[in-house]
């Protein structure tokens, strides 16, 4: 699998939600989970998990929007559509019917924020335990304040973003933030150490 195939998000710091996410050259602003970037998610502990995913299919709002052209399956939310984030249930992570008896989320705001949603395939094959549900790429507050574990685009950014993903594209959301990747590393400073080195100096 190439780069081009895959969607690459990672956090400006630990200290912040925003990040950038980056497809094929391009990048667009995001925000991920108030919880952090965790490699051990679980379940209400709104983080966004570390790692490789598939992007299984989109929902949408018909009566908001007009969806690109797209690869992904995709089909229109309705009014009764939610997603079970209850781990005692046999839907757990699933999308399901409601109202139902099982703890769930609604697919239909108005807020906003579900407009477009992209599913992604985290502890979904199947689900097991506490290890989190609901995880999608989806519509960001105005303000790209911290998600409850998803990553958050502006609707533009998504909407140019979605005509991009292909069954074979993978989220890959990266567990260190950005700015660590400029920190030198002891073993770098011991080599500036060693370049700087003038034997005039014994």
């Amino acid at each position: 699998m190439t780069d081009e195939n895959i969607l690459i998000v990672q956090a400006d710091s630990a200290e912040t939600s925003l990040g950038w996410a980056s497809l094929g050259g391009r990048r667009w602003r995001c925000t991920l989970g108030a919880g952090g970037v965790r490699e051990d998610k679980v379940e209400g502990d709104a983080a966004t998990p570390a790692g490789e995913f598939p992007l299984r299919r989109l929902y949408f709002r018909n009566d908001r929007l007009v969806l690109p052209k797209v690869a992904l399956p995709a089909r229109p939310i309705n009014e009764h559509d939610g997603w079970c984030d209850d781990p005692r249930a046999p839907t757990y992570n699933r999308l399901v019917h409601i109202p139902n008896d099982w703890g769930h989320e609604k697919m239909w705001r108005e807020d906003g924020l579900y407009d477009l949603v992209v599913v992604v395939g985290y502890n979904d094959d199947p689900p097991e335990g506490e290890w989190g549900s609901a995880i999608f790429l989806h519509v960001a507050r105005e303000d790209y304040a911290p998600t409850r574990g998803c990553v958050a685009f502006a609707q533009a950014d998504l909407l140019e973003l979605l005509p991009l993903l292909t069954r074979e594209t993978r989220l890959r959301v990266l567990a260190h933030p950005a700015d660590e990747d400029a920190k030198p590393s002891a073993e770098d400073d011991k080599t500036k150490l060693l370049e700087d080195f003038d034997e005039k100096d014994w």
